[in-house]
C-alpha cells in the first residue's frame, strides 16, 4: 500500500484522538510571561504543568544574562559542530562548572536532553554488551535501547530482587560474549515522582560487575543538600558512573550534560554521533546556562522555597484523603478512579470553572480506570496557590465520586 495512505488510516495511539484533543488536551497554548498564572484560551489559569522548578524562567538575573548574551553573540555563534569549528572557552567553562557542581571529574555539554540520552547509550555499548534497565524508564532511555544491538534485560521498577535476578542473567550472557554490563535507571521518575533506589543499586556493585548510568533530569537542582541531585540526596553520588541531566527542568532552558570520569567523557566527546554531527549549542544558551548554574550554587533559598511549596501541596493533598502515590520528590501525581470520558470532563471542569491547568494522564500510561493529574510545584508558586488548588481538587473529586462527569458534559 501507499505509505501515506497507511498513515491516514493508522494515526497512532495519540494521533487517533487529535480530532477533538488538539489545541485543548494536546498542544494547548499557554500564553503570557512564564509564571504560575498564565492565560489559556483567553482565561487566567493557575498552572501546575511547567517544569520550572526553581522559578528561573523569568528570574531577572537570568533574563538580563540571556538578553545581553543574545545581543553580544547572536544565535548563530559558534558555527559548526564543536569537534570541527563550534567550540569556545565558554562551552568548556560551563562543562567544568557542571562537573564540579555534580561532583564528577569531567562533563560534556549536550544540545538536547532526549537526544543526549539516546546517543549516550548508543556510544557506551556495543553488540557484545548487556543493558539492564528499570521497567519505568523514560522514553528517551527506551529509544536508546532500541539502538542497542546486544542483549537487554528489564527489571521490575525499583525492585532489587528483580534487578539482582536480571544481573545474574546479564553476567552469564556477558561472560559468553566477552562484553560488559550497563545498568540504567533514573534519579527521579517523572510520572510517579518516586526516587530510583540508587543507593541499593550501588550496593549491588559489591556482588556484580557493572557500570551505572543515571538520568537525573528531575533531580538535578531539586534534590540533595546542594542540589547536585538524587545521588547526593541518597549519599551515593560516587557510585554513579555516568550522570546525566537536562537544562529543561531546574535550569529552565535548552541543553543538557553528561558527567563522568575524564576518560569516559573523552570517549563520549569523540564518539557521540548526536554531538559530532550537530551544530554546537548557541552561545546565548551557554552564557545563560552559566548564569543559571551560578544561581543554583549561590541562592539555596530557591530550592528551599520550592520545597516549602512541595511540602504544603503534598501534605495538604494527603490530609484531604488524596492518593499521591509514593512520591518523595517535587513531582506530585494525584490518582483518581475513573475512565477516559470522566478524565475529559474533569479536566474541562478544572480549566473552565476552577481556572486550574495541570497535566492529565490516562491509559495506557497508567492502568485502565485510573486518572492521574500531574502537578509540578515550583519556587514561584505561593501557599495561596496551593490552597486554591486543593480546594478545587476537593470539589472535582466529589463530582467524580457522584458520577456527575459520566452523566452529562461539563459546560463553562
Amino acid at each position: 500500500m501507499d505509505l501515506f495512505e497507511k498513515l491516514k488510516t493508522n494515526r497512532g495511539p495519540l494521533g487517533s484522538h487529535s480530532h477533538y484533543a488538539h489545541g485543548y488536551f494536546t498542544f494547548p497554548k499557554l500564553e503570557g510571561e512564564i509564571a504560575p498564572r498564565m492565560k489559556f484560551r483567553g482565561k487566567d489559569v493557575l498552572t501546575w504543568s511547567l517544569n520550572n522548578y526553581l522559578g528561573l524562567a523569568n528570574h531577572p538575573e537570568v533574563r538580563k544574562a540571556d538578553a545581553e548574551a543574545a545581543a553580544e553573540w547572536g544565535m548563530a555563534y559558534p558555527m559548526g559542530a564543536r569537534i570541527m569549528s563550534g567550540n569556545s572557552n565558554h562551552h568548556e567553562k560551563l562543562e567544568a562548572e557542571l562537573a564540579e557542581f555534580v561532583q564528577k571529574p569531567d562533563a560534556l555539554l549536550l544540545n538536547f536532553g532526549y537526544q543526549g540520552v539516546v546517543s549516550i547509550i548508543d556510544a557506551l555499548v556495543d553488540r557484545h554488551d548487556v543493558i539492564v534497565y528499570d521497567a519505568e524508564s523514560h522514553a528517551c532511555i527506551i529509544d536508546g535501547l532500541r539502538l542497542h544491538q546486544g542483549k537487554r534485560f528489564v527489571y521490575a521498577h525499583n525492585d532489587m530482587v528483580s534487578l539482582e535476578k536480571q544481573l545474574e542473567r546479564a553476567t552469564r550472557w556477558a561472560e559468553n560474549t566477552g562484553g560488559a554490563i550497563l545498568v540504567i535507571t533514573e534519579g527521579v521518575f517523572g510520572m510517579s515522582g518516586n526516587l530510583g533506589s540508587l543507593d541499593e543499586v550501588v550496593k549491588l556493585k559489591e556482588k556484580f560487575q557493572f557500570r551505572l548510568f543515571v538520568d537525573d533530569a528531575h533531580g538535578f537542582g531539586t534534590m540533595g543538600k546542594t542540589g547536585a541531585g538524587t545521588g547526593e540526596h541518597l549519599n551515593c553520588q560516587d557510585g554513579i558512573d555516568v550522570y546525566f541531566s537536562t537544562f529543561a527542568k531546574s535550569m529552565a532552558s535548552i541543553g543538557a550534560f553528561v558527567a563522568a570520569d575524564e576518560q569516559v567523557v573523552e570517549y563520549l566527546r569523540y564518539n557521540m554521533r548526536s554531538q559530532i554531527f550537530a551544530k554546537s549549542l548557541p552561545m546565548p544558551l551557554v552564557i545563560g546556562a552559566l548564569k543559571r548554574l551560578e544561581l543554583l550554587r549561590t541562592k539555596p533559598e530557591l530550592k528551599d522555597q520550592l520545597w516549602t511549596v512541595v511540602n504544603a501541596l503534598q501534605s495538604g493533598l494527603r490530609e484531604k484523603g488524596f492518593n499521591i502515590g509514593t512520591t518523595t520528590s517535587p513531582v506530585t501525581p494525584v490518582f483518581l478512579n475513573g475512565q477516559i470520558p470522566d478524565a475529559t470532563q474533569l479536566t474541562l471542569d478544572l480549566r473552565e470553572n476552577y481556572n486550574i491547568f495541570c497535566s492529565i494522564v490516562v491509559y495506557p500510561v497508567v492502568p485502565k480506570d485510573v486518572i492521574m493529574l500531574r502537578l509540578i510545584p515550583t519556587a514561584a508558586h505561593t501557599l495561596d496557590d496551593v490552597k486554591e488548588t486543593i480546594d478545587a481538587f476537593e470539589k472535582i473529586a466529589q463530582k467524580l465520586d457522584k458520577g456527575l462527569y459520566s452523566k452529562s458534559p461539563v459546560t463553562a
